[in-house]
């Protein structure tokens, strides 16, 4: 499977503006407070979640912020492959040892972006996302970077999302179109509702305009008022 970040690689292209667009709509999202902690699923798997994490960190990073992505879905760590770093250690290891979570943050090629990997599978995801050091480490890094996106497992498929969606500020739901089952995709907003979690959004990935030369993507402002919906091109 191959893995780019289009936004670094194709910065002028109708997708890095569409991440553009979601990076300001995600700014904007709340007007009393700041949005810092953002958690990204999606209801089923090979939805486009953690190309879209990566993506919007480069995009976020770009307009002068620092961003520190965590991958916590530990069942199927991709943030290292997307930016080309070891996952021989990340928040797995740093979760189970003494060693504070810092020596596990690296460097990406992207200014201003830094990851922390998945590291090893471990055999007990869910308890380790739901452990106090996991929440402790979410508080203290979010006072270190300006902006902190958690790519997690799917939603309905088990349990970490939904964890972890009561420590952050808000989150981002992605659905492939055409793939997502239209049940799957109701039950992922109940799920992040029962939680009490704050919806910044949904992306509605792959989506294919037969009209156009291009995939269409979707971002949708936590709202039904239609003059809040923005939307841009992303390549076929």
């Amino acid at each position: 499977m191959a893995y780019s970040l289009i936004t670094l690689e194709q910065s002028k292209s109708p997708i890095s503006e569409a991440f553009r667009t979601l990076r300001t709509n995600v700014q904007f999202t709340s007007v009393d407070s700041q949005t810092k902690k953002i958690l990204v699923t999606s209801a089923g798997p090979r939805e486009g979640k953690s190309s879209t994490v990566a993506n919007l960190a480069v995009s976020i990073a770009q307009a002068g912020k620092s961003v520190l992505v965590i991958d916590a879905d530990m069942r199927n760590p991709t943030q290292h492959k997307l930016f080309g770093l070891s996952n021989a250690e990340g928040l797995s290891v740093s979760l189970v040892e003494d060693q504070g979570y810092q020596a596990y943050i690296k460097d990406t090629a992207v200014p201003g972006v830094s990851v922390l990997t998945g590291g090893p599978i471990p055999p007990n995801p869910a308890e380790l996302v739901g452990s106090k050091r996991m929440k402790r480490l979410i508080e203290e890094v979010s006072g270190q970077y300006d902006v902190v996106l958690i790519d997690t497992p799917p939603i309905v498929a088990v349990t970490d999302a939904a964890i972890l969606a009561q420590e952050v500020d808000g989150v981002i739901l992605v659905l492939a179109s055409g793939e997502v089952n239209k049940d799957y995709a109701q039950r992922a907003k109940e799920l992040l509702d029962k939680v009490g979690a704050k919806i910044l959004g949904a992306v509605l990935n792959k989506a294919d305009m037969k009209t156009s030369e291009y995939y269409y993507y979707y971002y949708y402002h936590g709202s039904d008022d239609p003059k809040k919906k923005r939307k841009g091109h992303k390549h076929r």
